[in-house]
């Protein structure tokens, strides 16, 4: 047998085991945001500081934080000239409101079907144990042709609030040649994905004020502007009628897609119908001129995320409002700098209010595009999913953002492999959060032979 069969042939003869110690995982309530569930972050923590030790890492340290710890971990290679992996991860999770939508107790993992359901069990728990169980199964097979570290967060649901200054205070550490981030996802089920670009974004917000305090719509309506129309009106000219945005110079410096960079696109067979399923939209919308899935990673949007205004409440109300607010975000592509978007949208939207009312602007984040088709080590990756699966793997352009693979690659100067095995319908962040089991499993072997791939000739 080869060291990869002998792998993971370990791997199933333990995974009983090793899925006890997943779902132990899964068990603990490590909610980020959460200030009554400091201790259980700690033991979600010291849970894997205690499994990386036990699996043969010389090296394991938990590093604390203002907030939550960060667990680090070392195997090194008896080759003097192994390339060094290391891998990102993150052990908090989301809220779990409303509770009463949830089938099971959202840290009770359960299987149903062929998906185990629980808080975590997909975004990142999942992930992080299938790579740590590869790498147990791997080292079975003799010793790893690479060395290997794992940085793993507690903060990565509320912003990663420490990872930026642990990174720039711990860059001998975590010096590497290759980052392996499984934070991403499949396009599908049987299709392994490598997201090689993600949006960056501008995110700000605008108020618009008019009288002192909200007034009487009977008594001075017709006489003084209404903030909430006002806003509204601003709003339904930030698009123009082919979807496009409106502020000027948006696009200028994009670059018009080459026919490779449309074709790679298009291996995400993310159908239409596909996307109105998961969606539950009764039809698509966006930019004229562009497939669906050029729309949702290689092109630019800007999105209102909420809208506040006047009274909300149930019954009525008549007033007029005094003030409304929206929170705007664009989501942008290479080449475009997130603070001069921001400017030109700020520029653009003064010039279209009025003066009946007083409007400001104001930057809440901001942070660039990512394209790393070039990763190092992305030809083992991309070989080692083709194989597992029997399928080719599907490049894709994320539509989100993963602030940590801009900061690792400014910080360690190198850029990430972004894959994962959870798919679109796993409910992350929404109740009753599930993997597809069999996928996981497909997954871990994935990475053992992507592992054991730095070994051959």
């Amino acid at each position: 047998m080869t060291n990869v069969e002998n792998a993971i042939k370990y791997f199933y003869d333990n995974q009983n085991r090793m899925t006890d110690s997943y779902l132990d995982l899964v068990r603990i309530p490590s909610i980020s945001n959460d200030a009554d569930r400091r201790d259980d972050m700690v033991r979600a923590a010291n849970f894997l500081n205690d499994y990386l030790s036990k699996i043969g890492f010389e090296k394991t340290e938990i590093f604390p934080t203002v907030l939550h710890p960060i667990v680090f971990a070392e195997k090194k290679s008896a080759d003097p000239a192994a390339k060094t992996l290391l891998i990102y991860g993150h052990y908090d999770v989301q809220p779990v409101d409303p509770l009463n939508e949830w089938k099971s107790d959202p840290f009770e993992p359960e299987f149903r079907g062929e998906h185990l359901f629980g808080r975590g069990a997909s975004d990142m728990k999942g992930q992080v144990m299938a790579t740590i169980f590869a790498v147990e199964s791997a080292l079975q097979s003799g010793d790893l042709p690479i060395n290997i570290k794992f940085l793993i967060e507690g903060e990565e649901e509320i912003g990663s609030v420490s990872l930026e200054d642990f990174i720039k205070g711990h860059k001998d550490v975590l010096s590497c040649d290759m980052i392996l981030n499984p934070d991403a996802g499949m396009v599908g089920k049987d299709r392994p994905t490598l997201v090689y670009g993600l949006r960056g974004m501008t995110y700000f917000e605008v108020r618009v004020d008019g009288p002192k305090a909200d007034l009487h719509s009977g008594l001075w309506g017709g006489n003084v502007a209404n903030p909430a129309i006002v806003l509204s009106e601003i709003i339904a000219k930030l698009h123009n009628p082919d979807g496009s945005v409106a502020i000027p110079g948006f696009y200028d410096q994009i670059p018009a897609m080459t026919e490779e960079e449309r074709t790679r696109i298009a291996s995400n067979k993310l159908t239409e119908e596909d996307i109105l399923e998961i969606t539950g939209s009764p039809a698509l919308y966006g930019e004229e001129g562009f497939t669906p899935v050029e729309r949702q990673g290689a092109r630019p949007t800007l999105d209102v995320n909420g809208l506040y205004s006047g009274f909300i409440s149930e019954g009525a109300k008549t007033i007029i409002p005094a003030y409304a607010k929206a929170k705007i975000s664009c989501r942008l592509v290479p080449n475009q700098d997130p603070l001069e978007i921001f400017e030109l949208a700020k520029d653009y939207i003064l010039s279209i209010a009025p003066d009946t009312v007083r409007t400001t602007i104001f930057l809440h984040s901001a942070g660039p595009a990512y394209l790393a088709d070039d990763a190092p080590g992305v030809q083992n990756l991309v070989d080692a999913m083709a194989e597992v699966w029997d399928n080719p793997v599907t490049y894709k352009r994320e539509g989100g953002s993963i602030p940590v693979a801009t900061v690792m690659q400014r910080e360690l100067g190198v850029k990430s492999l972004l894959t994962g095995f959870g798919l679109p319908d796993d409910a992350i962040h929404s109740p009753n959060e599930r993997i597809n089991f069999p996928n996981w499993l497909k997954g871990i072997e994935a990475l053992i032979h992507f592992y054991l791939s730095f070994g051959k000739a």
